[in-house]
């Protein structure tokens, strides 16, 4: 619509929008509306791309194999590679040039023509069973070639899946290895026997030997464990000795203790006994009458008028008559009465 159009592109696309030759606007994963007439898209997938490979190759002694894997590899700086491959879309959203799909067999070119060079250094036995060496020669070959540096590519793998020589050369090895491993069986016989008496004399030999390192092992236990026990009794002993110390101590300080607490005892009464003395020494010639009042200093109502009658019972033969009223013996009972309650 008027020659606006709207692009979206996934996070493994590199997205680029040109206008009048200049780069307005790029980056991956971009979704944009753009003027189609004076614009140019480029989309480079920047996701890893596995290519399968298969070519013949001739080795050092002039015989040819097969050689079968497989490339791993990414568009690692998408604008080096759009500066020299074409990847713009035309209105559909489809490249306008086959440079994207070439950019595979570009690379597996270059696969070929380091994968001859080692393989055209080495025989065919040493290529055979080279296959990891191959890799790391090749890879490291491809990593250091400037053509990868100048399109911006990154191998992330390169895998070998099979290394075959011509069927009539792989039916000649077989042969060769057959043979050689039927003669090896044969050895393997001779030997085999010849060892067979050698063998039933070093058992017996090593029967004696197990026999005699048993008795040194029983030997070894016997005396290990009479040095074990002896250790025990040892311990055993020094525990004792260290018990019966402390307990010596314990008795020792819960004499002093008693010794002290004895003499605490004895100066505590001594001081008591003063004092009793001294109390009763300073009432010694002091008016009862006066001890009997300063003893009733603080005692309630009741406890008073009970000394009051213990003093008319005193004087009980110098008292004519004494009319106690039920009001008066009621004061003095309910105190009583409320004591114990009180002092619960």
């Amino acid at each position: 619509m008027f020659g606006f159009r709207f692009i979206k592109t996934q996070p493994t696309q590199y997205l680029i929008q040109y206008r009048n030759g200049q780069p307005l606007r790029e980056g991956a994963g971009l979704s944009f509306w753009y003027y189609a007439p004076s614009s140019s898209i480029v989309v480079v997938p920047t996701a890893s791309v596995n290519e399968p490979f298969i070519f013949p190759e001739i080795t050092s002694d002039f015989q040819e194999v097969t050689v079968q894997g497989q490339i791993i590899y990414r568009i690692a700086d998408p604008r080096r590679t759009a500066a020299l491959l074409n990847f713009a879309l035309n209105p559909k959203g489809a490249y306008i040039s086959e440079d994207p799909q070439k950019l595979s067999q570009r690379l597996i070119d270059q696969v070929q023509v380091a994968m001859r060079a080692e393989v055209q250094a080495l025989s065919l036995k040493e290529v055979l069973a080279a296959g990891e060496l191959l890799v790391t020669r090749v890879a490291k070959a491809l990593h250091d070639h400037p053509t990868m540096e100048a399109l911006g590519l990154e191998l992330l793998g390169l895998s070998l899946l099979a290394v075959k020589p011509k069927p009539e050369t792989a039916k000649a090895l077989e042969a060769a290895a057959r043979e050689a491993l039927l003669r090896s069986a044969d050895e393997a016989i001779y030997a085999r026997r010849n060892a067979a008496v050698e063998q039933e004399r070093t058992i017996k030999e090593n029967e004696l030997a197990t026999e005699i390192a048993i008795e040194n092992k029983n030997r070894q236990v016997r005396e290990a464990q009479m040095d074990a026990e002896r250790s025990v009794q040892e311990r055993k002993l020094q525990i004792r000795r260290e018990e019966m110390t402390g307990k010596i101590g314990l008795e020792e300080q819960n004499k002093a203790l008693v010794a002290l607490a004895s003499a605490n005892a004895r100066e505590e009464a001594d001081a008591k006994a003063y004092g009793l003395a001294a109390m009763m020494k300073s009432f010694g010639n002091a008016d009862p009458k006066l001890l009997q009042a300063l003893a009733s200093v603080g005692m309630d109502p009741g406890q008073l008028m009970a000394l009051a009658f213990r003093d008319l019972a005193d004087n009980a033969t110098k008292i004519g008559q004494l009319n106690v009223t039920p009001d008066l013996l009621r004061e003095i009972m309910q105190p009583q009465a409320r004591q114990p309650q009180t002092r619960k």
